[in-house]
This record gives C-alpha cells, structure tokens and sequence, in this order.
C-alpha cells in the first residue's frame, strides 16, 4: 500500500497537470517580483491579480474585507485557475476515448 504522502502527491499531479504547474509557478514569480518591488506609489501589485484574473477578481469582491483579503483572492484565483487549466488539458489530451481517472 503507498504511502499517504504519495498518493497525495499523485492527486495533485493528476489534478493540475504539468501546464496548470507552470501558471502557478508564473503566478508565483509574479507575486514575488510585486511585493519586492511595490511601494506606496507602485502598481506592480495588481500584475498578480490580472495574471490571476477573472478567479480573483471575483474573489475579491466576494470575499469580507480584511488585510489578506487581497493576498488570499490572489491565492485562491491562482489555485482555481490552475484547477481549470489541468480540466482543460485532461480533456483535450484524452480527446475521445473515455478518462482512466474516473
């Protein structure tokens, strides 16, 4: 029987996939260049949320207003997106034969 740490692992490979992997790594940089160069007259911290557009867009309106209300539409945008984009590949790569997963 494997272990729970693997079979955790293998849910999030086959739940995100190798392109949902690379937007979240793209959204992750971009976080971090935003808050290593955001200043009080900056911009550079609404690149993330375009990147993370339209999830977090939503999510941020949605969400009670909070100091992390911003950082946490941009995390939960990311994970949603990123969700979507590995149902997206999952299916245009099985085309029509029927998904082993389910």
């Amino acid at each position: 029987m494997p272990r729970p740490g693997l079979l955790v692992l293998r849910g999030v490979r086959r739940t995100f996939g190798t392109a949902a992997r690379i937007y979240l790594t793209c959204c992750a940089l971009l976080f971090g260049w935003a808050v290593v160069t955001a200043s009080d007259e900056s911009m550079a911290a609404v690149v993330p949320l375009f990147a993370t557009a339209p999830s977090s867009v939503v999510l941020l309106f949605l969400l009670p207003e909070a100091d992390t209300t911003f950082l946490l539409s941009i995390l939960l945008g990311a994970l949603i997106n990123a969700m979507i984009i590995g149902w997206c590949a999952r299916v245009l790569r099985r085309g029509n034969n029927p998904d082993p997963a389910s």
